[in-house]
């Protein structure tokens, strides 16, 4: 059954706002905690929202590993998934994620998700929320690792020309 849209408007609203403020303050204090808490109640809210198996699957997933996130963070744990994989990059859903330092994995497999979502839910809400969380996770992965963020990109590219031909 549907989920209720009255107030789904102002609640997005206020939920781009927190995001974008926990992007401007995490960037501004090189803090990733920022965006990380500051997105918690938008990645919570597209719990709620979705209601697809494979949807409600992939956001729960969301909030999992944006709470493992903070945990890294916080506790400041350093553990490289390349060398003890003894592999550069995983395939997920769509595309090849790099791997390395759990701290930049993480924000790229909740961006992966998050486009997951974007293309497979049919609300506009949820679809605003990927957005948001899509958004968010691409600036913690630039700063906690830019180099991350370069071969993310990177094997985006590669992962949609190849879809594409």
């Amino acid at each position: 059954m549907a989920k209720p849209t009255t107030y789904a408007t102002p609640i997005c609203l206020v939920l781009t706002l927190f995001a974008a403020a926990g992007v401007f303050i995490g960037f501004t204090q090189k803090n990733p905690l920022w965006i990380i808490l500051l997105l918690l109640p938008a990645v919570v809210y597209e719990v709620y929202r979705t209601e697809g198996e494979s949807t409600k699957w992939s956001s729960w997933m969301l909030l999992l590993l944006l709470i493992a996130e903070a945990v890294c963070v916080i506790f400041k744990l350093n553990f490289n998934l390349a060398t003890y994989l003894g592999q550069e990059s995983t395939y997920v859903g769509m595309s090849y994620v790099p791997l390395g330092d759990i701290k930049a994995v993480f924000p790229t497999l909740m961006a992966v998700l998050a486009v997951i979502l974007f293309l497979r839910t049919a609300g506009v809400y949820t679809k605003w929320l990927a957005v948001i969380i899509f958004g968010a996770m691409i600036a913690t992965v630039y700063l906690i690792s830019p180099n991350g963020l370069q071969e993310l990109i990177r094997s985006l590219i590669q992962t949609f020309s190849w879809q594409m031909y």
